[in-house]
């Protein structure tokens, strides 16, 4: 299998750190959607990270549908609960984590790609207060139920949260002030600590499997 997409992507990278966690083999290949727009439209013609290619060709896209995917290649093994009760908190917690990343990404688009006389400032407002809304439901479901940071017990939810906590830290600092959220800076440091972590940072750099 081969991970098309770059590691600043919290998309992207929540992957690359599933795919080790489950014992699932791949190559990953770094490309931008925004440089390398014709490379990408070669595998991908929409041109969406991250994209999958399969061992017998086919092309997936959507991390939510290609962890699917990866769960079904490495049954029994999976980073979801067969327990409901754990699922049921698993899943909120997995929702919080992508509706986080998705306005730190509406968010970073907004002052990264467009000048800053043409930003609306109410939509800025509107985004920031949702992912900061977000990051307060993830810090208090942390406090009421912390997740396992154990590389055999770490579950989707931790690496969705972990990842998603990283992305915006990085490239949205200050938005979400750290001063209110001490279980997820601790609970981030410790799931950056794991080797599948490690070796799939944030940024530009190609994965490495983990030791």
């Amino acid at each position: 299998m081969r991970l098309i997409g770059m590691l600043d992507s919290p998309y992207v990278r929540r992957v690359a750190v599933s795919l080790q966690l489950l014992g699932l083999r791949f190559a990953h290949q770094s490309m931008s959607v925004f440089r390398s727009f014709e490379q990408f439209q070669q595998i991908n013609p929409l041109v969406k990270a991250p994209t999958l290619v399969c061992d017998d060709g086919t092309v997936l896209m959507d991390s939510g549908l290609i962890l699917e995917y990866a769960e079904a290649l490495a049954h029994p093994r999976s980073l979801m609960s067969s327990n409901l009760d754990d699922l049921t908190h698993d899943l909120r917690v997995i929702g919080l984590a992508l509706a986080a990343c998705e306005k730190s990404v509406q968010l970073y688009y907004e002052q990264a790609l467009r000048p800053p006389e043409k930003q609306h400032q109410p939509w800025v407002e509107r985004v920031s207060g949702q992912a900061r809304a977000a990051y307060t439901a993830l810090e208090r479901e942390l406090a009421l139920r912390p997740l396992s940071t154990e590389r055999d017990a770490i579950t989707q939810a931790g690496i969705s949260a972990a990842v998603a906590w990283q992305f915006t830290q990085q490239v949205l600092p200050g938005v979400v002030p750290k001063a209110d959220h001490p279980h997820l800076i601790a609970f981030s440091a410790a799931a950056e600590s794991l080797p599948e972590f490690l070796a799939a940072p944030h940024g530009d750099s190609t994965y490495r499997e983990a030791g």
